[in-house]
């Protein structure tokens, strides 16, 4: 059984959606993770054969924070109103298209309990992939902070003890060490300078975000990332796949699955190629041909999906694929780490080592002509 997708109005890849979308993940109403418990706690209620009113009533009494019982409470009262629970998690205001439509496919076709696992293991993923990224992310965004505040502890406080030295002696520095000397001279300016760009950046990013022109250049830039675009790609391309396995296993139309995992995945060139593929596939062309014209898409991926065509096993592929792109994204997240732990060791020895050879070398110079 298959959706009408007049029944909603919003249109795939439109700024309302992607506003929405952003909601979902920076707001403060149903994060990820209540998400993900959510789907977990409904599903395995409803496999012990609890109805949806009591699941809820229980789910409700569970809750911890004030917003996920409001959320849940709004959800319950609009169950005992007669709703169904799709349409009560749409009226909350707190889920995407892609998840009360993948409910509503559950409720349609009897696999709701199959939907609500596949949507806890969707976020339950989402969550897992973050946390990867941010673990990884630690150590070096730390050590580079450290890294800046010795650099500026050495040019505010360091090189100017040198530098009174020197004076002294009146001798020619070497060109190093004048360029040092320089940079801490004017270290307030550079240092003030390179915060003011950095907060003029995020500020104009967070302004800008929502528009086409600007998300589509962003994008390109990370995608061309060495190393990290790869890992930003697979990220996005395990969710798409992911998305396409819950949604054409539900038996849903590929149409209506590709519009609601537009909407589902906030990244850019995603959502532009799927409003193409969309229209091709109108007209009669396969998804993998398709799929072709888009470099988003990886030439593995659509040689897959062109043999899942012509078996008819599209829900199955997609699985193998979102599985296969877990694995690669763990590994290539690990292997950050291992690689840029004793990269930004070597750039802080490079900066450290510089100032203290610059500030040295005259010393050495002086210590000649005493000798003499």
């Amino acid at each position: 059984m298959s959706i009408d997708l007049s029944t909603y109005k919003n249109t795939v890849g439109s700024k309302k959606a992607q506003s929405f979308n952003l909601q979902l993940n920076f707001g403060k109403g149903f994060s990820d993770k209540q998400k993900e418990h959510f789907y977990r706690e409904l599903g395995l209620l409803l496999q012990s054969g609890v109805d949806f009113r009591k699941s809820l009533e229980i789910m409700v009494r569970q809750a911890k924070k004030k917003s996920e019982k409001d959320v849940l409470t709004q959800i319950k009262d609009k169950v005992i109103q007669g709703k169904g629970i799709y349409e009560s998690m749409k009226l909350s205001g707190h889920f995407s298209s892609y998840e009360y439509y993948s409910v509503q496919i559950g409720e349609e076709t009897g696999l709701l309990e199959s939907v609500l696992e596949e949507l806890h293991k969707f976020f339950e993923n989402k969550i897992q992939m973050r946390r990867q990224v941010i673990s990884v992310m630690t150590y070096p965004c730390i050590v580079l902070l450290v890294t800046f505040l010795v650099l500026y502890f050495m040019l505010v406080k360091v090189v100017p003890m040198f530098s009174s030295v020197f004076k002294q002696f009146g001798s020619e520095l070497p060109k190093s060490t004048q360029v040092i000397i320089m940079l801490s001279n004017n270290s307030g300016v550079f240092f003030s300078i390179f915060i003011f760009v950095i907060i003029a950046a995020v500020a104009s990013h967070q302004l800008m975000k929502n528009k086409d022109s600007y998300r589509s250049v962003f994008t390109s830039f990370l995608l061309k990332v060495p190393y990290f675009g790869s890992l930003i790609r697979k990220i996005y391309l395990s969710r798409f796949c992911q998305s396409m396995n819950l949604l054409t296993a539900s038996k849903t139309n590929l149409i209506t699955s590709l519009s609601l995992t537009a909407k589902m995945i906030a990244f850019y060139p995603v959502e532009k190629s799927l409003q193409g593929v969309i229209r091709d596939i109108t007209y009669g062309e396969l998804l993998s041909d398709s799929l072709k014209k888009h470099s988003i898409y990886e030439d593995r991926l659509v040689s897959m999906i062109e043999v899942a065509e012509q078996v008819n096993q599209l829900d199955k592929m997609f699985e193998n694929l979102s599985d296969q792109y877990k694995n690669e994204i763990s590994h290539q997240t690990k292997m950050i780490g291992v690689v840029l732990e004793p990269l930004i060791i070597i750039i802080i020895g490079i900066f450290v080592g510089t100032i203290m050879v610059a500030m040295y070398a005259p010393m050495f110079d002086l210590s000649k002509i005493m000798s003499r």
